[in-house]
C-alpha cells in the first residue's frame, strides 16, 4: 500500500513539473505567432478549439451545466471575460508591445493580487509574511515595468504591453477567486472549463470579425498552426488536466508550489527560442517577484499534508 502511494505521489510530482512547463509555453507560442495572427483571432481559435474538444464533458453533464446557466449565467460570463478575453486576447495584445520575459514576470504577481483582493473583499486577514511578500513582489513588478529606470516614472514612460500584463494579472486573480464559487461546484472541472471556454468564444467572435474587416486573416502557414496547436494542447488541455491531477494527489498547497517554476521556464525558453535579451532589470525583477510571491504564498505549515479526501471542487488553472 505504501509503495503504491509513494509511486502515485512520485508520478504526480513529475506531472506537476511538466504542468508548470506547459503553462509556461503559452506566452512562448503566443509570441511566436502573434505577428501572423491578430490577437482576438488567436484567442478565438484557442478557446473555440478547447470548447470543441471538451464538449463531450458538457454534453455528459448537461443537467448540471443547465442549472449553472439558469442560476449563474452572469458569473459564467464574468469568468469568460476575465479569464479568457482579458487573460487570453488581452495577453496576446500585450505581446505585440512587450516581451514574453516581461509578461511572465509581471503575470506571476497574480498570486499576490489574490491575497490582496481576498483581504479587501472577503475579509481575509493578512499576516506579516503576506504583507511583506506582497510589497517585495510589487517592487519587482515596478522594476520590470520601469525597466530599471526610476526616471521613467516621472516621465510616465511605460511600455503599454507591460501595463496590459498588470491588468491581466489582476483579472486572473479575480477569475481565480470567482472560479471557486460553491454555486459552480455541481459540474466537474472539465465540464465547467468547457462552458467558460464556449462563452468566451462567443464573446471573442465579434471582435475577431472586426479584425477580419480590417484585414486580418486566418493563419496560413504550418508554423502558425503548429504554434496554435501548442497553445491548445500544451498550454490549455494538458496544463489544466495536469494541474487537476496534481491537486487530487498532492493537494492544492503542494501543487501550487510548482507554479513557482513558471518564470524560470518561461524566461529560459524566451531567451533560447525567441532570442529575447535578458537584462539586469529582469534579474532584479525575478529575484523580487519570485521572492515576494514565495514569501507571501508558500504554505509552510501545510505543504506536506496530504488531502484527506480527493479534491472534486473547482480549481482554476494559470494562463
Amino acid at each position: 500500500m505504501t509503495s503504491s502511494t509513494d509511486s502515485r505521489t512520485g508520478l504526480a510530482l513529475l506531472v506537476m513539473l511538466g504542468t508548470s512547463l506547459f503553462f509556461s509555453s503559452n506566452l512562448l507560442f503566443g509570441r511566436l505567432v502573434i505577428g501572423e495572427i491578430a490577437p482576438f483571432t488567436l484567442a478565438l481559435i484557442r478557446w473555440g478549439l478547447v470548447a470543441a474538444l471538451l464538449s463531450p464533458f458538457m454534453v455528459r453533464e448537461r443537467s448540471a451545466i443547465g442549472a449553472i446557466l439558469r442560476g449563474n449565467a452572469q458569473l459564467v460570463c464574468v469568468l469568460a471575460f476575465l479569464g479568457m478575453v482579458v487573460c487570453g486576447a488581452g495577453v496576446y495584445v500585450a505581446l505585440t508591445y512587450t516581451t514574453a520575459t516581461n509578461g511572465t514576470l509581471i503575470y506571476t504577481s497574480s498570486s499576490v493580487f489574490i491575497i490582496l483582493l481576498e483581504a479587501a473583499f472577503l475579509g481575509r486577514r493578512i499576516g506579516w509574511r503576506e504583507a511583506m511578500g506582497s510589497a517585495i513582489a510589487f517592487l519587482g513588478v515596478a522594476a520590470i515595468v520601469l525597466r530599471g529606470d526610476l526616471s521613467a516614472l516621472m516621465r510616465l514612460d511605460f511600455n503599454w504591453g507591460d501595463l496590459i500584463f498588470v491588468v491581466a494579472a489582476v483579472a486572473w486573480a479575480i477569475y481565480s477567486i470567482l472560479y471557486r464559487t460553491p454555486a459552480l461546484s455541481s459540474a466537474s472541472n472539465l465540464a465547467l472549463f468547457a462552458l467558460v471556454a464556449l462563452v468566451a468564444t462567443l464573446m471573442l467572435l465579434p471582435v475577431a470579425a472586426l479584425e477580419f474587416a480590417y484585414g486580418a486573416t486566418l493563419p496560413n502557414t504550418g508554423g502558425a498552426w503548429s504554434a496554435i496547436g501548442g497553445i491548445v494542447v500544451f498550454a490549455s488541455l494538458l496544463a489544466f488536466s495536469g494541474f487537476q491531477y496534481g491537486v487530487r494527489v498532492l493537494g492544492a498547497s503542494l501543487t501550487g508550489i510548482f507554479m513557482y517554476m513558471m518564470p524560470p521556464f518561461s524566461v529560459t525558453m524566451a531567451v533560447i527560442f525567441l532570442g529575447e535579451t535578458f537584462h539586469a532589470f529582469h534579474a532584479v525583477g525575478i529575484a523580487l517577484v519570485m521572492g515576494g510571491v514565495i514569501l507571501a504564498t508558500f504554505p509552510v505549515d501545510r505543504m506536506w499534508r496530504q488531502p484527506k479526501v480527493p479534491s472534486t471542487g473547482n480549481v482554476s488553472s494559470s494562463q
